[in-house]
């Protein structure tokens, strides 16, 4: 069994304020016994006035929030699977880049969110991502405490091929760290995430953004563990921010993988 926490955050606008609260989270799931911490998408800055956020979205080794981040991993001895940040590219574009952090503060994975949320919501709500940010094109995983671990991010979600591909790797769990809106997740977030769980037969693990932002947006929260068979382990709602734990067994990933061995009897389709 693998103990693990998820720190459902309200992220703002400023990174030291975010930062300070991880460092906290980090903590907090240290004492309550958890090997991992996993937090949400934009876990150290939230903010959809791009020009505001501009200086803030700096190159990933000057990033405050990392930095400390890992300085507090280290000091915790626990992992921590940092749901994303915006990172500054050589290029000059923007990465969502997860981080996975290692027990002696060391990156020990980089994953950039693949795809880019641009859509028009009925509610008058319209995104586009890809102004600013350029798309990761590479499947990432890492082996950590709790097994192979596979990384996605937000929007991610929706498309099956990287599932396909997650699944096809034999992962025990998956990161699906989100910052999804209030319209979108009713709809979708607990239908989507308990999918995913079952394609492949792994655990899911969802930190979320929560409530109402400092730049204007609101979240969904219903931060998630599930399990290998579809069900919720953990839901921490959708009204507060906070830790949450989950304990992980491996025995339950073999077990469902034995009486359902889907990822074994997989085919290739032709068309």
């Amino acid at each position: 069994m693998t103990r693990i926490a998820l720190f459902q955050m309200t992220s703002g606008i400023d990174p030291e304020g975010n930062a300070e609260a991880i460092v906290g989270a980090v903590g907090g799931a240290a004492m309550g016994g958890a090997k991992m911490l996993f937090t949400p998408e934009m876990s150290g800055l939230i903010d959809r006035d791009r020009s505001r956020a501009t200086p803030h979205v700096v190159p990933e080794a000057q990033s405050i929030v990392l930095a400390k981040v890992c300085e507090a991993a280290a000091g915790a001895g626990i992992w921590v699977v940092l749901g994303s940040l915006p990172v500054l590219r050589e290029d000059g574009r923007w990465a969502n880049r997860c981080f996975v952090i290692d027990a002696q503060g060391e990156v020990a994975a980089r994953y950039d969110k693949i795809h880019m949320f641009d859509v028009d919501l009925a509610t008058g709500e319209s995104w586009r991502e890809s102004n600013a940010y350029a798309p990761g094109e590479h499947v990432v995983t890492v082996e950590t405490p709790a097994g192979l671990l596979g990384l996605a991010i937000c929007y991610d979600l929706r498309f099956p091929a990287l599932f396909e591909a997650l699944g096809r790797a034999k992962c025990d769990l998956i990161s699906i760290p989100a910052a999804f809106t209030v319209p979108t997740g009713a709809a979708h977030w607990h239908l989507m995430q308990r999918a995913r769980a079952v394609e492949a037969s792994a655990f899911v693990v969802a930190a979320a953004q929560v409530g109402k932002h400092q730049d204007g947006r609101e979240t969904y929260g219903h931060s998630l563990v599930v399990d290998p068979w579809g069900d919720v382990v953990l839901d921490m709602g959708g009204a507060e921010s906070g830790l949450g734990f989950a304990e992980l067994d491996p025995a339950r990933t073999a077990a469902v993988r034995a009486q359902l061995p889907s990822l074994a009897n997989k085919r290739p389709i032709t068309t």
